[in-house]
């Protein structure tokens, strides 16, 4: 039987090697061949970007789809760019990264317990994938998420990764996101909402520190309820 480990990384695979969207390869593509000044040295990833993190995840994060010089130069979820400096720092307060800040996909960091993943798995123009590239990407998130069955808490950063969560996991009527929004799934499994780290929310105060570091103190609580 192949273990879950190795069939994420299958599945990672596919992601990486996939080609269903012209509009997303062709963006993800340019941006790997122009780049921006201050990486014109760097070999960009320029693919669909798999999930990353702990096979045995009890909390997955759910963001929206790779920055176009953060994961698609990088390949992997949050790193190399300021929306990941703010995710990692939390997952690192909360004792569930092992360092606070990821810069690139062999820098050593690994996570506890965390797994981070996206509806969309390439950089779109203007962070706006359409219906149909969400569509088209569906079924890598429903085959990750199957594979992590562990997971009980799903944080949702923003709010289409909140709505394509509770779309996939079946909860009606349609939830309303906020930051701190908090449903129970039927199956005992809880969805959370926070506001994005993006930095239009995180410069302008919209998004904290503390605000994002108690949504992760809550998806503790609800994943390991016997931890002290």
């Amino acid at each position: 039987m192949v273990d879950r480990r190795t069939q994420l990384d299958l599945l990672a695979d596919e992601v990486a090697a996939c080609r269903a969207c012209p509009r997303l390869v062709e963006w993800r593509e340019e941006v790997a061949l122009v780049k921006r000044a201050a990486f014109r040295d760097e070999t960009y990833w320029g693919r669909g970007v798999p999930g990353f993190g702990d096979p045995e995840a009890a909390i997955v994060v759910m963001g929206l789809a790779p920055a176009a010089h953060g994961a698609n130069r990088t390949g992997r979820m949050f790193t190399g760019d300021r929306s990941g400096d703010w995710l990692y720092g939390a997952l690192f307060r909360a004792g569930l990264a092992s360092q606070p800040e990821s810069v690139s996909a062999d820098d050593g960091m690994t996570l506890r317990g965390v797994w981070i993943t996206a509806p969309v798995r390439c950089a779109p123009p203007g962070n706006q994938p359409l219906p149909i590239e969400r569509d088209m990407c569906r079924p890598f998130l429903e085959r990750e998420l199957a594979l992590l069955s562990d997971a009980t808490v799903v944080v949702a950063l923003g709010g289409f990764g909140f709505d394509q969560t509770a779309k996939l996991l079946g909860v009606t009527p349609k939830p309303r996101f906020a930051h701190g929004a908090e449903v129970l799934l039927a199956d005992g499994r809880h969805l959370l909402g926070s506001y994005h780290v993006s930095q239009q929310n995180t410069f302008t105060g919209r998004l904290t520190e503390p605000m994002l570091d108690a949504v992760f103190e809550r998806a503790k609580r609800l994943a390991w309820p016997d931890r002290p």
